[in-house]
């Protein structure tokens, strides 16, 4: 049996499971599994990977996609330089990609309007590494924010209604408002917000965060993270079986 799985904690609510599971039913793959490895520590992947010799390839999740990288023999291009890794190939060697960049950028270039030319990025794990690469190879302009003050980025507080009509991209990449903990949402001046704006979120349990929900009624073209998550885990599967 081949065996396939995600590394992340905590991986109760996990997308990949669910959706490897039917995707190997419905193409009929019978000599294929997909299980769920809960890492609390990254210091014991290689003894995941010891203890597993099908494992042929692993998705990885929160927090481990920076963590894991120092246990890899070789990394691509495109994870080298966003600096997250969120999908391994394992034959005799352990090699990493990140397939959230192809998600992200498949799943944002169809709804881009010229006026869509500078962007916030909320958050700056290993989610926002992926759109920063991906906005940055498009021409877009982009402006980190976080709760925490760092140079080069702005706080919640420093959002005023300048940077919000300026910005007419906002991507959040911050767990805000994922399931169970739907009451919470990133704190930007929502009524600067205007049908102009496009608003994505990563998240996509629920379909429609606070987030969204906010920007929706003001207007703005909203998206969640779901088509991201499809795309990227095909891209996994193809990145796995390739040669």
């Amino acid at each position: 049996m081949r065996t396939f799985g995600l590394i992340g904690f905590p991986i109760g609510h996990s997308f990949s499971q669910k959706y490897f599971s039917e995707k190997f039913k419905r193409a009929n793959i019978s000599d294929a599994e997909f299980k769920n490895f809960p890492l609390e520590n990254i210091n014991d992947f290689p003894g995941l990977i010891e203890d597993n010799s099908n494992l042929l390839g692993l998705s990885v999740t929160i927090p481990h996609k920076q963590s894991v990288m120092k246990f890899l023999n070789a990394i691509d291009s495109v994870a080298s330089e966003t600096g997250a890794v969120n999908c391994i190939k394992v034959s005799e060697t352990l090699k990493g990609f990140n397939t959230d960049v192809y998600g992200f950028e498949k799943s944002l270039l169809p709804l881009l309007k010229n006026h869509h030319i500078k962007a916030l990025i909320l958050g700056s794990g290993g989610g926002a590494k992926a759109v920063k690469y991906v906005l940055k190879k498009s021409g877009i302009e982009y402006m980190f924010v976080s709760r925490s003050q760092k140079p080069k980025v702005k706080s919640y507080h420093d959002l005023n209604s300048e940077i919000i009509s300026s910005h007419m991209l906002i991507i959040n990449t911050t767990p805000l408002g994922m399931f169970p903990d739907v009451g919470s949402r990133p704190k930007i001046p929502y009524e600067h917000l205007t049908e102009k704006h496009l608003l994505y979120d990563l998240v996509y349990n629920p379909q429609e965060t606070l987030f969204l929900k906010k920007g929706k009624e003001r207007g703005a073209q909203v998206k969640n993270g779901l088509e991201m998550l499809q795309l990227q885990a095909d891209k996994a599967w193809e990145i796995w079986n390739g040669h």
